[in-house]
């Protein structure tokens, strides 16, 4: 089994990212939506996190260990750029980064507001082969958006602010792209609390941890099909893969239409536009995970939220749409 990393070792990193970083705060579900099953659901507010997100944290972290003024790179569909982007800024680096050409508008423009300089490829190996190319003519250091020691440490200050906000959680769902996130969330949770169930949740059309699970190994995908792009991530990774086998009790799947439904749940009742990955958790505790969580107090990490009002609203109309299917 997996060596977790201490808690004094989380605990410290939450201290040292204090700076750059926002605590968010837990706010428990404000309608009655769940009262029929007696489940208390309390919702991690990292949509509020600087950049929008919970990469701010594990960018930062990452940077720290870089030295004055590092020059750095980075491939993203756009959450991962913008937290790097964040995050040399904060430290004084300089950063080059590859985004898809595919990438947001909204996203783009956020990371050049942020002073990175971007390069566009297409998405896949034309763009981590380009970001090859800076790291060998430039000499930029590559910044992984998932895989590490020093992403889990940070990420694992979402589980500290968690636990310390509600007491006694029964368990916590936390969506799964590359792992980054969860093997923090997993890890911190089980050194704070051992009999806090942990559960994973990622699209069916992007489930390498999913995969890796059955596996016993970090497996890789061949096709990726889902909407929740920052959840798109096309491999596992051994150290985030193996963090997570440590720690969770198990990873669900979730549709497209689950997370859209997911999506108009979290805008009616929390006035709260989010982008499919975010919805992700929230639709995990709708559905699969609905009856196994009956009468538990469940906390829900949002994991953060960068959409603009034009993809907003196409998905909140799916998930209507579906909404009103379901009910005859």
């Amino acid at each position: 089994m997996t060596e977790l990393p201490p808690l004094d070792a989380f605990r410290q990193t939450h201290r040292e990212l204090a700076d750059y970083v926002v605590e968010t705060p837990t706010v428990r579900w404000p309608t009655g939506r769940f009262d029929a099953r007696g489940t208390s659901v309390f919702l991690k507010m990292e949509v509020f996190q600087l950049t929008g997100t919970f990469k701010a944290r594990g960018a930062i972290n990452n940077l720290r260990a870089l030295g004055d003024q590092p020059r750095i790179t980075a491939v993203s569909a756009g959450n991962h750029a913008i937290a790097v982007a964040f995050a040399a800024r904060a430290v004084g680096g300089d950063a080059k980064v590859v985004m898809y050409n595919s990438a947001n508008p909204t996203r783009i423009e956020r990371v050049r507001e942020l002073g990175a300089e971007i390069v566009f490829a297409e998405p896949g190996a034309t763009a981590f082969s380009t970001m090859d190319e800076l790291v060998a003519d430039e000499g930029r250091i590559a910044v992984h958006p998932f895989e590490g020691e020093r992403i889990t440490l940070a990420t694992g200050g979402v589980a500290l602010e968690l636990h310390d906000q509600v007491e006694n959680l029964d368990a916590v769902i936390v969506a799964i792209g590359g792992g980054g996130l969860a093997s923090g969330i997993g890890a911190a949770t089980k050194l704070v609390n051992r009999s806090c169930a942990v559960y994973g949740v990622e699209p069916t059309g992007a489930d390498s941890m999913t995969r890796s699970l059955v596996a016993g190994q970090a497996v890789s995908l061949e096709r990726i099909d889902t909407i929740a792009d920052s959840l798109s991530a096309p491999m596992a990774m051994p150290y985030s893969y193996a963090i997570c086998a440590a720690t969770f009790e198990d990873v669900v799947r979730v549709s497209d239409d689950e997370m859209a439904v997911a999506a108009l749940a979290l805008f009616e009742d929390l006035k709260l536009a989010v982008e499919p990955a975010c919805a992700a958790a929230t639709a995990a505790l709708m559905g699969s995970l609905a009856d196994r969580l009956k009468g538990k107090r469940v906390g829900v990490i949002l994991c953060g939220s960068n959409i603009d009002h034009a993809a907003a609203a196409a998905l909140l109309a799916r998930g209507a749409e579906m909404a009103a299917d379901s009910n005859g």
